[in-house]
């Protein structure tokens, strides 16, 4: 089923080129979208001065209107890669889909 949405969020990927975690970034966004059809903007980052303007904490970074919903304090802008911790304390390089999903519906961008 697909649902179109007027979306009330900009959600943007910031990725470095051939960010082995970008499909599972993807894919992840896609399941926690549940056949919602939102625009996604995919940047590739070339440089450190470019990852820090942007708001980019390592590579891939999800923006909500320009911010991280995951952002960790202390967290710093750049160009490595970047794991994301779960609930049950695994981290891969994207976050749950559950996560996405809880945070895609407090930004407003899912029902």
């Amino acid at each position: 089923m697909n649902h179109s949405k007027t979306e009330t969020a900009r959600l943007t990927v910031l990725t470095v080129p051939d960010c082995p975690n970008a499909p599972l970034i993807r894919e992840r966004i896609t399941e926690a979208l549940q056949g919602w059809v939102v625009s996604v903007e995919w940047i590739e980052v070339h440089d450190a001065d470019e990852a820090v303007r942007l708001g980019m904490s390592g590579s891939p970074t999800l923006l909500l209107d320009g911010a991280d919903p995951f952002a960790a304090e202390g967290l710093q802008a750049g160009l490595s890669c970047r794991l994301y911790r779960h609930a049950d304390g695994a981290t891969e390089g994207a976050p749950a889909t559950a996560d996405l999903h809880r945070v895609l519906t407090e930004s407003g961008v899912l029902p």
